[in-house]
């Protein structure tokens, strides 16, 4: 009997450990340096250009003729498996059908005039020429609400091509009407490469509160999907005085960042789901943890390689077109319907095959694959991981968007979102689509751009 008299102090002690393990201290985040360079030699001449440059693409012949040698001279392709799709990787006999295709029906000359129809610049930022759409509504008595829209990868602008129209076209019932810049992430597509270590999301993020700025918008909404949904949530955690608002289609709180109450709820919520799920959709996408844990480690092989190796990978995938498109495409087909594998043509017909290959062309034409990899290499440095603003809470009006197909290694609860985004206005269940919400389903995301961004204006401002 004697010895009982120490529990109810043992259960104190284990209660306010629980307790703290979950109330952890709110971590500030880091304020970021101004005097950062990324080009190749610091210009003092260079860094006060504050252009902005009209920019138009023109790839000259001679890039589109090698393109269409290596197309033509490609080595034969291997045979699939028997009664095997994409369970393997990408297809080789659809991967035969995509090549046929880009090299006697995909017209380049029309296609980049499509590209050219949105207006495009470049301006000099921290030692980069970054490269950006820039579409406002032809005439408009609204109010105009600037916009940034971050694309990810393997994307692109290309993206962007159906949302935008959607976006810039004044709507009934709505006061407003959006003014959208989206550009393309340092290293990708027209944007220069960092030539040192170090952009990771938080710097990206930097440079694209400093290219607002230079277009005259002191604060403005955010969004972004994949990395663009990162670098959206760094800036809003580093900026938000900056920022009126975010929405993103790839709202997450990763595991290690649980605390102690919310990892042991996620765990229970294996017998009891409503201990961490909130409706239908999330408890399928969730339970059982082991299957949402298999697909992320079976889908997940290409984040590893690019994380530690993205030089070596690119430089096969800067070499060959075919491998190029292969890359990527597969990735199109996982990442929009996980289940799109057991197809002979990976779900990809459901597509404009000129669409998706206009992603794969600015990838080509540009030569940023490589550079485009390294951005998984900042982000899993050491140095970058340590960044207190990886922890710290989103103070911004914040909107989600939860599409059913999405194929993400962290989580998208509502419970665990709610602790993260301190204002979060709404979470949407899409009806459809995956990852690439811009390209598959513009009318969805745009809709729920247009209602999140009333409900901030209402609520806020």
């Amino acid at each position: 009997m004697g010895k009982l008299i120490y529990f109810p102090g043992l259960i104190a002690v284990l209660g306010a450990a629980v307790y703290l393990k979950c109330n952890r201290p709110e971590v500030q985040p880091e304020v970021m340096p101004e005097d950062v360079w990324w080009g190749p030699k610091y210009d003092q001449n260079l860094d006060g250009n504050t252009e902005i440059r009209p920019f138009r693409i023109n790839i000259t012949n001679e890039v589109i003729d090698d393109l269409k040698y290596r197309l033509k001279t490609a080595r034969p392709y291997t045979r699939p498996l028997e009664s095997v799709n994409f369970e393997y990787g990408f297809n080789h006999d659809y991967l035969a059908k995509v090549v046929d295709h880009w090299l006697n029906r995909y017209d380049w000359a029309a296609r980049q005039a499509h590209m050219n129809v949105l207006p495009q610049f470049k301006t000099r930022l921290y030692g980069l020429d970054i490269h950006f759409i820039h579409a406002k509504p032809a005439t408009t008595k609204h109010r105009l609400i600037p916009l940034l829209m971050a694309h990810g990868w393997p994307g692109s602008v290309a993206e962007f091509y159906r949302i935008i129209p959607l976006l810039t076209k004044p709507r009934d019932g709505f006061d407003f009407v959006f003014e959208v810049i989206a550009p393309s992430l340092p290293g990708y597509g027209f944007s220069d490469p960092a030539v040192r270590p170090g952009m990771g999301p938080a710097q990206i993020g930097q440079v694209f509160v400093k290219l607002m700025e230079r277009l005259g918008h002191k604060k403005f909404y955010v969004q972004g999907g994949d990395w663009g949904a990162i670098i959206v949530d760094a800036m809003a955690k580093l900026f938000p005085d900056k920022l009126s608002g975010m929405h993103s289609n790839m709202c997450t709180v990763a595991i290690g960042n649980l605390d102690l109450c919310d990892f042991t709820r996620l765990i229970l919520g294996s017998y009891w789901p409503s201990l961490a799920v909130s409706s239908e959709m999330e408890e399928k996408r969730t339970y059982p943890l082991s299957k949402m844990l298999s697909n992320t480690l079976e889908e997940s092989g290409y984040m590893h390689l690019q994380m530690t190796k993205p030089d070596t990978a690119g430089v096969g995938l800067n070499d060959s077109p075919v491998g190029l498109a292969a890359y990527i495409l597969e990735k199109i087909s996982t990442w929009t319907k996980l289940k799109h594998k057991h197809i002979p043509d990976g779900g990809l017909s459901t597509y404009n095959l000129d669409d998706l290959l206009d992603n794969v062309v600015i990838y080509w034409v540009s030569g940023s694959m490589t550079t485009s990899m390294r951005l998984y290499s900042e982000y899993a440095s050491t140095k970058y991981r340590s960044l207190p603003n990886n922890k710290a809470l989103v103070k911004v009006p914040a909107a989600c968007a939860n599409f059913p197909h999405e194929l993400s290694i962290a989580l998208s609860l509502k419970k665990f979102l709610k602790k993260k985004y301190t204002k979060l206005i709404r979470v949407t269940e899409m009806a459809d689509g995956g990852h690439f919400a811009a390209f598959e389903q513009p009318e969805f995301l745009s809709d729920d751009i247009w209602t999140s961004v009333k409900e901030i204006e209402e609520k806020y401002y």
